[in-house]
C-alpha cells in the first residue's frame, strides 16, 4: 500500500518505507460534527409538520399544509440544541437576553435571535509577520502559532466585530512590535523570550474581549538569501579567528613549557641524560632495530660521568 502527499492539484504516491524517514506535518481532520443539531432541528420540524397537519386532516386543503410547514418552521425555531463545547448569544427584539447552552433551550420565534455560536474549546491558529523589520533594520519573515480560547461569550460577541480575525491581526502587530526591538542574532537565540512576551502583550489587549492566549510559539525564521550568504561568512570567519586564537595560546603555553624544562636541564645535568636516555627508548620501541646515535647522545647513557 502507497502513502499519498498531495502537492498543488496533483497527488503523488510514495512507498509506505519513505513515510519513516520523513516526518509528516499533516494530520487527518478531526473535527466535531454538529449533525446532531441539524438532526434534531429537522426532527422539530416533522413533529410540528404532523402534529398540524392531522390536526387540520379532515379540512384538507393548500391552507392546511401551508399551516403545517408553519407549525413545523415555528417549533423548529423555539427548540433548539446547543453541543456541549458550544454557547449560543442570545438576543431578544435586538438586545442581549442570555447565553444559552449547553443542550436544548427555548427561543421564541421572531422574537429572540441565536445571532451567534461561540464555541469554547482551545483554538489554534498560524500566523505570519513578513518582512519584519528587526532593531538592525534586517528583515525577517517569523512564523507561528497561537493558542487562545473564549471564555466569555457575551463580550467575545458585542466587544469586537470578528474576534477570531481580531486575535490573528493583533498577534501579528505585537509580533511585528518584539521584533523590532530585538537584533537578528537576539531574534534566533531568544524565541523562548519572545514567545513569552508575545503571549503577555496579547493577553492584555484580548483579556477586553472573553479571549485568554493559552501561548505563543515560533515556528521558523526566515532571513533574505542574501543575508544568509553573508550571515555563514561572517560566522566561517568568527570560527576560524577562534582556532587562530585558540592555537595561539596553546604555542604560548607550549613555549613557557619549554623555557622551564630547558631552566631544569641546564640546573640538572642528570635531567638532560635521562630525557636522551628516554628519546632513544622511544624510538627503539617502535622500530624494533637498532638505534645509530651520535657519540654525545651515547656519552649521556653514563650516569656515573656526572656524579
Amino acid at each position: 500500500m502507497g502513502v499519498f502527499k498531495r502537492e498543488g492539484a496533483a497527488a503523488v504516491e510514495k512507498p509506505a518505507a519513505s513515510s519513516h524517514s520523513v516526518a509528516s506535518t499533516e494530520i487527518e481532520p478531526n473535527d466535531a460534527s454538529r449533525g446532531g443539531v441539524y438532526l434534531f432541528a429537522i426532527c422539530m420540524f416533522c413533529v410540528g409538520f404532523a402534529v398540524v397537519f392531522f390536526a387540520t386532516l379532515p379540512a384538507l386543503s393548500p391552507l392546511t399544509i401551508a399551516l403545517a410547514v408553519l407549525g413545523g418552521f415555528m417549533l423548529a425555531c423555539a427548540l433548539r440544541v446547543v453541543p456541549q463545547w458550544e454557547r449560543a448569544v442570545v438576543l431578544r427584539l435586538g438586545k442581549f437576553h442570555h447565553i444559552a447552552g449547553p443542550g436544548v433551550y427555548l427561543c421564541i420565534p421572531f422574537i429572540d435571535h441565536a445571532t451567534v455560536h461561540v464555541d469554547l474549546r482551545i483554538r489554534t491558529a498560524s500566523f505570519s509577520a513578513e518582512a519584519a523589520l528587526t532593531a538592525d533594520l534586517v528583515p525577517v519573515d517569523v512564523d507561528a502559532i497561537l493558542f487562545w480560547m473564549v471564555w466569555d461569550p457575551k463580550k467575545a460577541c458585542f466587544e469586537v466585530e470578528n474576534y477570531p480575525k481580531a486575535v490573528l491581526r493583533s498577534a501579528q502587530t505585537a509580533m511585528r512590535d518584539v521584533i523590532g526591538q530585538l537584533n537578528l542574532a537576539d531574534v534566533s537565540t531568544r524565541r523562548k523570550q519572545i514567545d513569552h512576551e508575545l503571549e503577555e502583550a496579547l493577553g492584555e489587549k484580548c483579556e477586553q474581549w472573553g479571549i485568554t492566549v493559552m501561548s505563543v510559539e515560533i515556528r521558523d525564521i526566515m532571513i533574505p538569501p542574501e543575508l544568509q550568504n553573508a550571515l555563514s561568512k561572517e560566522a566561517q570567519a568568527e570560527r576560524e579567528r577562534n582556532a587562530r586564537l585558540l592555537l595561539a595560546e596553546v604555542e604560548k603555553d607550549i613555549s613557557e613549557m619549554f623555557v622551564e624544562a630547558a631552566d631544569v636541564y641546564e640546573r640538572n645535568p642528570k635531567a638532560m641524560k635521562l630525557r636522551a636516555m628516554n628519546l632513544a627508548y622511544e624510538g627503539a620501541k617502535d622500530s624494533r632495530g637498532f638505534v645509530l646515535a651520535p657519540s654525545a647522545l651515547a656519552d649521556s647513557f653514563d650516569l656515573s660521568r656526572g656524579l
